[in-house]
């Protein structure tokens, strides 16, 4: 398998966490519900470790792992602006859930892409958790 396909294909998956970390970022800045803060705080860091693992296995491979999200990050915080951030805790969890989905289905395209086995299972390992992480969400709402 080429590893520049490989590394391509998990830079870009590798973006699609940093977004997730700086939504989630913007959701914990307007929770005040202790509980509610530290379950978006723990999927937060969920999806640090996730980029940090992603990040060694691109470097494992030989390649250079992104840093940010670039333009896409611009365009999310954009619209966010424009949009507004969720006010009530009801609409951040459920603007929370629709990004989780909305991340597994891209990473999902990713992992039916260019992956070698060890970096399709450690996408995978973090489909899992992502999954998880709406259905405690979802227990929130």
């Amino acid at each position: 398998m080429d590893n520049q396909k490989v590394i391509n294909e998990l830079n870009a998956y590798l973006k699609g966490e940093y977004m997730g970390i700086h939504s989630y970022e913007q959701y914990i800045h307007h929770v005040t519900d202790p509980q509610i803060k530290a379950e978006l705080q723990r999927i937060q860091q969920e999806h640090k470790e996730h980029a940090a693992k992603i990040a060694e296995r691109i470097q494992d491979l030989g390649g250079k792992a992104v840093d940010d999200t670039g333009a896409i990050l611009s365009l999310k915080e954009g619209m966010m602006k424009l949009k507004g951030i969720p006010n009530t805790i009801e609409e951040i969890l459920e603007s929370a859930i629709k990004g989780q989905e909305m991340g597994m289905k891209m990473t999902e395209e990713i992992v039916r892409g260019d992956l070698d086995t060890d970096s399709r299972d450690l996408v995978e390992e973090n489909l899992n958790e992502d999954r998880e992480q709406i259905d405690r969400l979802n227990r929130l709402v």
